[in-house]
């Protein structure tokens, strides 16, 4: 039998504790949150399961999400090694391997003398690459080692000169470009070595700018980790460290804040803290009426911001609490998509919009936006694994319906359960 601290039980044992201790049975906590009897037997075994059924059973308990997952004992199953293989460049030029000296020197220098000009365009280009535009991640893993390990010539070469600020500058944006990719992918600790020395440079030199965005990116990683005590507290701090004047700010400076202020409030909304969500939300609404009807753009960092980004989260938030025609009915008023650019930059609203109409059972409708989006996007609907569940309920719950050619071109894309 395996051993552990008696002092910090498993996450199935918390959950089931926590049942027992509200005198609850499995089929009445699977029935009053909404999650199938097998998985709350599965979790109470020792088991896993996506972060939403964590979230819904927190909710049914009346606890923090967080309070399911807060100790964990070892891995009940081996996870394989699939993916060092592919990431190997990039491991290499964010995780080097040192020695008593420092940084293990392979000979892969890229610039004997470094350019901060040409880093910079390699870098921006990279952004351009991966920003809400073409989505084109062969290109950005192609290049980011490189561009991780010029950044790190640059910072050595000018170390104690003028120019070591800017390229510490240089690095740390490089830096979330990696640690922005690396979440996409799902290389959370490798993401996050790559967002912690982002932080790390973007301190040096005292860049509130580079913080917020660094933060941003280590904010999103955490919620993917589901520790989102932690991704609600750093959200917070970090904005209200570059809280900034609204009367004076900058355009940039009100997009940084109230990108890290919607982050905190998904954060909390998924920790069944709706109170706190909806405040975050509140503060969120100042920056984007600061903005007046513009749009303010990160693309390397935090992305794009303004009033429908506070607007889509708060949907969203309703969609965490499980009230689709909520979800449906808010999002009926936003106005529609003007372009290609406007359709990009409301994607991850319309996967929230998708799965409502599942929730009552809407299927064609869901099954009309995934497609829309594999049409439209499909390197990045690829690593949306909220879309792939949304698709995999619709395949579940429609077997007997007749199949559309949507409903197979989807199938063909995502492949077999």
């Amino acid at each position: 039998m395996r051993e552990h601290n008696a002092a910090s039980p498993l996450p199935g044992e918390t959950l089931k504790e926590l049942r027992l201790g509200r005198g609850m049975t499995q089929e009445g906590l699977a029935e009053r949150s909404k999650v199938s009897l097998g998985v709350v037997k599965k979790l109470e075994r020792g088991g896993t399961a996506r972060l939403e059924s964590y979230h819904a059973l927190a909710r049914a308990l009346g606890v923090r999400t967080s309070r399911l997952f807060e100790t964990s004992g070892p891995h009940s199953t081996t996870r394989s090694d699939d993916d060092n293989i592919p990431l190997m460049p990039l491991r290499q030029a964010i995780a080097p391997a040192v020695t008593h000296s420092g940084r293990l020197d392979t000979g892969n220098s890229t610039w004997a003398e470094p350019d901060l000009d040409q880093l910079r365009s390699a870098a921006h280009k990279v952004g351009q690459a991966y920003a809400y535009y073409n989505d084109d991640y062969s290109y950005v893993a192609e290049v980011l080692p490189s561009l991780v390990r010029a950044s790190h010539d640059a910072v050595g070469h000018f170390s104690g000169s003028p120019q070591h600020g800017d390229a510490l500058r240089v690095r740390s944006n490089i830096l979330q470009m990696a640690g922005r990719y690396l979440t996409q992918v799902r290389a959370y600790d490798l993401a996050h070595i790559a967002l912690r020395d982002a932080i790390t440079d973007a301190a040096r030199v005292d860049d509130k700018g580079l913080i917020a965005g660094a933060v941003y990116q280590q904010g999103w990683l955490l919620i993917r980790q589901g520790r989102l005590d932690e991704a609600e507290q750093v959200s917070i701090a970090a904005a209200e460290a570059v809280e900034p004047r609204i009367s004076r700010a900058s355009r940039p400076a009100l997009g940084a804040w109230g990108k890290l202020l919607v982050h905190a409030s998904a954060a909390a909304a998924r920790n069944n803290r709706p109170q706190e969500a909806r405040e975050m939300l509140r503060l969120g609404r100042t920056a984007g009426a600061a903005l007046g009807g513009g749009q303010v753009a990160e693309l390397s960092s935090w992305g794009r911001f303004d009033w429908r980004t506070v607007a889509f989260q708060g949907i969203e938030n309703h969609l965490v609490a499980e009230r689709p025609d909520r979800v449906l009915g808010l999002s009926a008023r936003l106005p529609r998509a003007k372009d290609k650019k406007d359709r990009l930059f409301m994607r991850r609203h319309m996967l929230d919009v998708a799965q409502a109409h599942v929730m009552l059972r809407q299927f064609d409708e869901s099954t009309g936006i995934l497609w829309s989006l594999w049409d439209e996007t499909p390197e990045w609907l690829r690593h949306q694994r909220m879309a792939v569940g949304t698709f995999r309920t619709i395949t579940r719950t429609s077997k007997r319906r007749r199949i559309s050619t949507q409903h197979r071109d989807l199938a063909a894309f995502f492949g077999p359960e």
